[in-house]
């Protein structure tokens, strides 16, 4: 008969996978070494066989281990999406929201969307998750999300923002230096500034906008944070959100009209969620901030 074991087991095993020891585990999750080793040891008991090898790097996870993760995390997630709403309140806005955004929109975008909606509903708590991974709503990774991609899930609810303007943005230094493509061909000449990976969002883009993928890009990354920080020191020509461009006087507007770039964007949130009152104003003020967001236009 396999023993059971409580969530604190699972949680203390995805601590000494992240951390990669007992030690680092125990000061996470505020208990003392021989307790993370005797959840670990109660876990290699039921499963069988080792969780983890000795090395110089640390502990390392075997292949049981690996198996593990993914239930662990869904796991970790559901405890998460169980505190969150328990913490509501089943009349008024109260408890603890989580929201999935990618790195832009989470740094640049969402803060002051957030802060009127906590001055709004001050028994409100925000949890902003913030990364271009998409996760996962069906597994309760998150309650809302703001996506760049259409939702294919049945069981979610969503709201079309709309297109998102996107442009060819440079500082006025690196114009001054190397001077202003006035054609796509001598565009392709310059500096550019792009991804280093596919991810969902930029598929999306070159799939609308196929010549994108004839440039070649002098700086690489796949943070749309460090592309604007690397569009705002001057190294190159690179693309972002047209939004974001105007607040700085200093990026100049490359080719404007030329290429049509727009990202689709979407509120997203699980159907179960729509008569939660925490889940339901935020999903509200992420809808009306980010409208108010789309109108942003060059003055």
């Amino acid at each position: 008969m396999i023993p059971v074991l409580d969530w604190s087991h699972y949680r203390t095993f995805l601590a000494v996978l992240t951390h990669g020891s007992l030690s680092a585990a125990a000061r996470e999750l505020g208990l003392t070494q021989p307790t993370v080793g005797r959840h670990i040891d109660a876990l290699e008991r039921a499963s069988g066989s080792p969780l983890f090898l000795r090395s110089q790097q640390g502990l390392l996870p075997t292949v049981t281990a690996r198996e593990m993760l993914p239930h662990a995390e869904a796991m970790a997630a559901s405890a998460a999406a169980l505190a969150r709403t328990a913490s509501g309140d089943t009349q008024t806005p109260r408890g603890t929201v989580r929201i999935s955004s990618s790195e832009v929109m989470g740094i640049e975008v969402l803060p002051p969307i957030l802060a009127d909606l906590l001055e709004q509903y001050p028994d409100l708590n925000a949890e902003l998750s913030v990364s271009d991974a998409v996760e996962d709503l069906l597994r309760q990774e998150a309650d809302i999300a703001v996506r760049m991609v259409a939702p294919a899930q049945e069981a979610l609810i969503s709201r079309r923002i709309g297109a998102i303007p996107l442009g060819f943005f440079a500082h006025r230094s690196y114009v001054v230096r190397h001077g202003l493509p006035r054609t796509a061909d001598e565009l392709r000449a310059h500096r550019l500034i792009g991804f280093d990976r596919q991810m969902a969002y930029v598929r999306s883009v070159l799939k609308a906008n196929p010549e994108l993928g004839e440039l070649r890009f002098a700086v690489r990354t796949d943070s749309n944070v460090a592309q604007l920080s690397m569009i705002e020191a001057g190294a190159g020509i690179g693309i972002c959100q047209v939004g974001l461009a105007i607040k700085d006087p200093e990026l100049v507007p490359i080719l404007p009209g030329m290429l049509d770039l727009h990202l689709d964007t979407y509120v997203v949130m699980h159907e179960s969620l729509r008569t939660a009152p925490r889940c339901r104003v935020t999903f509200d003020a992420l809808v009306e901030g980010l409208l108010l967001y789309m109108k942003t236009r060059p003055e």
